[in-house]
């Protein structure tokens, strides 16, 4: 956790990003470190845990984090929480809570909000469309004998 907090001091302190980093460590050993790139590379996705999943993946050459650990600095967001199980580490450790994080202006709360609302309702209207001619690609996808499963 030490590193990922003096990853995130220095993110503040040379302007690349925003006061969040991660690390994935797999048998006691650091694999991949990242730090919140949204505003340098102008992605809303590049919170330091998916950038740090991105890397961890890459250097296992797996999409999957089995048998690792992820330190962030910060209780994930819903979008780094749903990267953090879709990646399936042991265990995640975090410092700074989702509150600590609201008063130092990072407020991800509306989203869990509009997470209940009905798709019409929430702030960007989600329409549905053309669901039964998607679902042809679920079908294909049940179908498939050579898959690999995630």
């Amino acid at each position: 956790m030490a590193r990922a907090i003096e990853l995130a001091t220095e993110n503040v302190r040379t302007g690349r990003g925003g006061p969040f980093a991660a690390v994935v460590v797999k048998d006691g050993r650091i694999i991949a470190e990242g730090t919140n790139q949204v505003t340098s590379n102008n992605d809303p996705t590049a919170h330091a845990e998916i950038v740090v999943i991105r890397k961890a993946c890459e250097a296992l050459k797996d999409y999957q984090l089995n048998d690792c650990e992820i330190y962030t600095t910060c209780e994930p967001c819903p979008m780094c929480l749903g990267a953090i199980y879709w990646a399936r580490p042991a265990r995640v450790f975090f410092a700074s809570t989702a509150s600590d994080a609201t008063q130092a202006g990072f407020d991800d709360s509306f989203i869990f909000e509009q997470m209940q609302l009905p798709f019409a309702e929430r702030r960007i209207p989600m329409i549905p469309m053309m669901r039964e001619e998607a679902r042809a690609a679920l079908h294909a996808w049940d179908e498939k004998t050579d898959k690999t499963p995630y």
